[in-house]
């Protein structure tokens, strides 16, 4: 179909919103509601174009083109609608804002401070518009600013639509409407699985994560306290974006160096944790095929993952793997190995962790694990320490992690990606079966970040039916299969973020697929620059073991680094 867009002529081939025909004509108009992850809404009208024969501005968002239409993206009347729209989501973005940026800690990735200066607005010349509606506190994880919402709905459709998790909604109408969750109850004190999906969405810091800095800052100066810092796989392929470099830049030593400078006593990788949970989770696994135990085996490194499953299908709690996550690993052998290795009483060492993952907080706390970890901190916040400590990530030298909890392996590095977890305990089982040297060692059927992988690996005559699946709205559809009879499996991994830690909602913003194709990219680059690339060949892994812990699935280890779940109503 034939359509003009500013009085240049363009064919289209297929039926398409004028906002995507704009776009495939290379004109930029604002949005706001509009997301390329949700379904279109067309709430904030910024994106409201002119077209010929029309009295009313439509929205670009779900308006669809027709043969012969004639388009004006940025015509007087166009122009003038939309400035004094964007004057009046400013005025409803409440008093903090009234684009006030230094005082918002989100300044950097708000959609309407790059609006704004896109439409040319340098004064507001309506009231703001106070919101009544307090802060919302009650999470250990993520924090509600309503007087800066402005109901653009993308958090309720991306806890809806993506997560399936649907806590999150909208109450009341025109100026006095709002989101909210059931009752005003708070994201703490209902479904809530702390993932921050909500976060990444969020175009104004009307959500963010619980921040944690200021605490991180005054243990670093207690003299009295030794503390030591832990970084997820996922961070270092994602940092460098704070910095303004290109998604995926791998900044692992830069970040070690930028640790050191903040001054934190020792600077270790969660990723010595993965390896170890490889070896506890493999062992589980193939403890459960031979001797007919629950399966499949479902993983349980992501905490988002595992709240879901809690509230929404506590049936399944038996089909989880009772190993914690690695950062709970991590701290749980930090604070007992560790600190008698070096001499240091217990009580005195601090753990602190960086990850992409905002229900990270959220775990730390729970009564199964708490004190393994002290403080958490999202691949956000870390930026911001550095910033204000004056370091400058991108050209700092390369230094390594320390030892032994420093000691890693490419299989850890790909737990940071959806299908790594999978992909590195198959590297290991195929040799804990076998007996022999796993040749191949990329398992490419698992990878990528379609929301459910399915593949059949054949290891010494057994053939095992796995799965893989990332994003809270795949984990229920792949949960009603298997309820419903459809599916049959030994082995699943759930992460609960869309392509896994590297979408996490502690990461940088904004995260699209485009970003997360790079990050992943990176993710099994690292693994390929390692000359030991399983789990089991770790050097420290197999010292923990013959020091401390015995073997995999002893009774040590059943006491520092597996856990239990809860049903919840």
């Amino acid at each position: 179909m034939k359509v003009k867009i500013n009085n240049k002529e363009y064919e289209f081939q297929e039926e398409l919103s004028i906002l995507d025909a704009v776009r495939k004509a290379h004109i930029i108009i604002p949005t706001l509601c509009y997301s390329e992850k949700l379904k279109p809404f067309g709430s904030c009208r910024l994106c409201s174009v002119e077209i010929k024969g029309e009295r009313t501005l439509k929205p670009a968002c779900v308006t669809k083109i027709s043969d012969g239409m004639e388009i004006y993206t940025h015509s007087e009347k166009v122009r003038k609608v939309r400035s004094t729209v964007m004057e009046l989501i400013i005025a409803s973005h409440g008093i903090s804002c009234n684009l006030n940026c230094l005082t918002c800690p989100k300044s950097s990735s708000c959609e309407i401070k790059v609006i704004a200066e896109e439409i040319g607005i340098m004064e507001v010349r309506i009231p703001t518009i106070s919101s009544k509606i307090p802060e919302d506190r009650s999470s250990y994880s993520i924090v509600r600013e309503p007087q800066k919402c402005i109901v653009c709905d993308r958090c309720v459709r991306k806890c809806a639509e993506v997560q399936s998790v649907n806590i999150l909604t909208i109450a009341n109408r025109g100026p006095d409407t709002y989101v909210t969750t059931f009752l005003d109850k708070g994201m703490g004190n209902v479904d809530c699985v702390n993932c921050g999906q909500c976060v990444i969405e969020c175009p104004t810091g009307a959500l963010h994560e619980v921040y944690q800095t200021d605490q991180v800052w005054n243990v670093i100066s207690d003299n009295s306290k030794y503390v030591i810092v832990q970084t997820a796989p996922a961070v270092r392929v994602a940092i460098a974006e704070e910095f303004g470099a290109e998604p995926g830049r791998i900044v692992t030593k830069q970040l070690v160096a930028g640790l050191r400078l903040l001054g934190f006593d020792k600077v270790f990788d969660t990723n010595f944790a993965a390896d170890l949970t490889i070896m506890e989770e493999a062992s589980e696994f193939l403890e459960r095929f031979k001797n007919g135990g629950k399966l499949p085996l479902f993983t349980s490194c992501s905490p988002g993952w595992i709240k879901f499953i809690e509230h929404n299908y506590p049936e399944f709690l038996d089909n989880l793997s009772t190993c914690k996550s690695p950062q709970q690993m991590f701290g749980a052998i930090a604070k007992t190995y560790y600190a008698d290795k070096i001499g240091i009483p217990r009580e005195d060492m601090i753990v602190v962790s960086i990850m992409p993952c905002t229900a990270k907080k959220y775990e730390r706390v729970r009564p199964e694990m708490k004190g393994d970890v002290d403080y958490v901190l999202t691949t956000r916040e870390l930026a911001k320490m550095f910033k204000l400590a004056g370091i400058d990530l991108l050209n700092l030298p390369s230094e390594e992690y320390d030892e032994p909890l420093g000691i890693t392996t490419g299989a850890a590095a790909i737990f940071g990606a959806t299908g790594g977890v999978m992909e590195a305990a198959l590297r290991t089982a195929y040799e804990v079966i076998t007996g022999k040297n796993l040749e191949r060692l990329d398992f490419e059927s698992v990878r990528g970040i379609e929301g459910i992988k399915e593949a059949v690996i054949e290891i010494d005559g057994l053939k095992l039916n796995v799965a893989v699946v990332n994003g809270l709205g795949n984990a229920r559809k792949m949960l009603d299969m298997i309820k419903n009879g459809e599916k049959d499996y030994h082995f699943i991994e759930f992460m609960a973020c869309p392509g896994g830690c590297i979408g996490g909602g502690g990461q940088p913003i904004p995260t699209t697929k485009e970003i997360l194709s790079k990050r992943m990219k990176a993710i099994y680059e690292i693994d390929k620059s390692f000359e030991i690339r399983k789990s089991h060949e770790n050097p420290a892994i197999q010292a923990l073991y013959k020091e401390f812990l015995g073997e995999p699935l002893s009774e040590k280890s059943h006491e520092l680094l597996h856990t239990t779940y809860i049903a919840r109503s």
